[in-house]
């Protein structure tokens, strides 16, 4: 008998042992990790979700979609309620687009209780996966960056990246105004993760729309144009602007090679660039221009003051002749633009002397960002007059020693096409409904006679032994100059003999200009010459604008 009782309380105290256990295990859940697993079952029951606002859409100045949203679904997966993650694998893989072998991957895992496994996707498609109904497959609301020109302004538009922030271009730019500002959505989820109540807790508020001053035909016209230059000429790069000089509106920028704004990775990482406010380079003769007009002003010389030139013409340690071998020569200033002499435009320049031809350098924008409404913009490099050496002003005159950007000598130009004022060109016309002031700014630079004469001094280039000679609109009288401009070689330091940009800008109707184009090709191959290479793009364009935005032929 005792030793049955000493069983029975052996066993009683075993009880009372493990029933002493259970209640510390009891206490610790209950009073020490609490709150920890009540807020565990409260997250696998209730969802707090983004509601992702509408970014705004972006037209050109017609109202052309440029870039809009369509609803679309980030899919997701708690693994842990897969049953069988390769025929769900198998099933989603073709409606989502991932590899089968990668979704096995990921509803497999355990150590995690949520995976994505397509961002942004199509609501169509998205509706189509729903239809599946497989347990533990959720969506949340998103939306999908669609751009319907595709290729169309790529570098300006810019991409929005898979968390919906811009990543380049206007995108990136205005990003704040056009994201708008997101709401948050109360979801009650059963075991299967599936929605049984939903809940918005704030609003969502709808992005900025954008009106650009680009118009997508110009657009379009510029870059087959660059397309065709790059087919012939297979160059590094190349940049067209179209603009209203009169009012500094952007009507086009286009670059080459070119972006799918709807698969910017398929691009090549320079592609991405847009070269007219990020590419800088020596202008070469499209910047003698200036020094004439620079000239004028001071009084210095006139259309038809004459010179005598030699052949070449030194300037400290350095002889400088034409591009093309000649014997000495009598040009007018007139003379010197049309044949873009180098000879003659340091000559011009001398009588500038280094002190004010550094002033007008300046006071035509060159040096610093013209205020374009783009990011990434550079502002080229103007040395001061206390860093020019003896041969500054040999080479400076004739666009060499100084680096601009193509928005730069765009804005420059635009102040001797419109008769004498410096503007801040623009790309963003309105913004939901609201005139922007991006052209507003404007600085009177030169005076109208001298812009005037200036205009009529670059209708020389596209006369009889003009640079641009073989280039005509009929009915209409262009003004333009021809660049060409050897680069650095950046091994040597010293002006390469194969590598060169090639460039143009042009005018129309030179007496009251109302389309300024300019045209640069960086490293074209098999031909060098602004004249043959970038001055017969600018007449496709302008042949094409012209009647287009109805500018009566001049």
């Amino acid at each position: 008998m005792g030793l049955i009782e000493r069983r029975i309380g052996l066993l009683f105290a075993s009880f009372l042992i493990l029933l002493a256990v259970a209640g510390l295990r009891v206490f610790y859940l209950g009073l020490v990790k609490g709150s920890g697993l009540s807020s565990a079952a409260t997250a696998q029951q209730v969802a707090v979700t983004k509601l992702p606002a509408e970014r705004g859409t972006i037209t050109d100045h017609n109202g052309v979609p440029l870039a809009a949203s369509i609803p679309a679904d980030d899919i997701s997966a708690t693994p842990y309620l897969i049953k069988d993650p390769v025929a769900t694998a198998n099933r989603l893989a073709p409606l989502i687009g991932v590899p089968a072998d990668q979704l096995v991957a990921e509803l497999a895992r355990r150590d995690t209780g949520f995976v994505y496994l397509s961002r942004r996707v199509p609501a169509s498609i998205a509706e189509k996966v729903k239809a599946l109904k497989i347990e533990g497959i959720d969506f949340a609301p998103a939306a999908l960056r669609s751009y319907p020109r595709g290729e169309l302004a790529a570098q300006v538009l810019g991409v929005v990246g898979v968390d919906g922030n811009g990543l380049f271009g206007l995108e990136y730019a205005h990003d704040k105004l056009l994201r708008g500002r997101d709401g948050e959505q109360r979801r009650v989820l059963d075991g299967g993760r599936q929605a049984i109540e939903t809940r918005d807790l704030k609003s969502s508020v709808p992005g900025a729309s954008m009106e650009l001053a680009l118009d997508a035909e110009i657009q379009l016209k510029a870059e087959q144009v660059l397309q065709s230059i790059a087919d012939e000429y297979d160059p590094k790069g190349a940049t067209a602007i179209v603009t209203n000089p009169q009012t500094g509106a952007v009507l086009a920028m286009a670059n080459w090679p070119k972006v799918d704004a709807n698969d910017p990775g398929s691009a090549l990482p320079e592609a991405i660039q847009n070269r007219a406010v990020g590419m800088t380079f020596e202008p070469g003769s499209t910047f003698k221009a200036f020094t004439v007009a620079a000239a004028l002003e001071e009084n210095e010389v006139k259309p038809t003051t004459s010179f005598n030139l030699a052949p070449s013409i030194q300037v400290a340690d350095r002889v400088i002749g034409e591009s093309h071998d000649r014997g000495w020569i009598t040009l007018d200033t007139a003379g010197i633009l049309a044949q873009s002499s180098n000879v003659g435009a340091i000559t011009v320049g001398q009588r500038l002397g280094a002190e004010r031809f550094s002033q007008w350098v300046k006071r035509f924008g060159f040096g610093q960002p013209t205020g374009v409404d783009l990011p990434g913009e550079e502002r080229g490099l103007v040395p001061p007059l206390e860093k020019y050496s003896g041969s500054s002003m040999g080479n400076m005159p004739i666009g060499q020693g100084e680096m601009v950007t193509p928005m730069q000598m765009m804005r420059a130009y635009g102040a001797i096409a419109n008769g004498g004022m410096l503007l801040r060109p623009y790309v963003v016309n309105s913004v939901n409904g609201k005139a922007t002031s991006a052209g507003s700014a404007a600085e009177r630079i030169i005076s109208a006679k001298t812009a005037a004469s200036v205009r009529k001094m670059l209708t020389g280039v596209f006369q009889a032994g003009g640079t641009a000679s073989e280039v005509s609109i009929p009915g209409y009288e262009l003004a333009g100059k021809t660049g060409t401009a050897n680069k650095i070689d950046s091994t040597t330091g010293e002006y390469s003999e194969s590598a060169y940009v090639a460039s143009f800008i042009g005018m129309a109707p030179a007496a009251n200009p109302k389309l300024l184009v300019s045209i640069v090709v960086d490293e074209p191959q098999g031909d060098i010459y602004g004249g043959s290479v970038a001055a017969p793009a600018f007449g496709q364009i302008a042949s094409f604008a012209l009647p287009y935005l109805r500018i009566a032929p001049k």
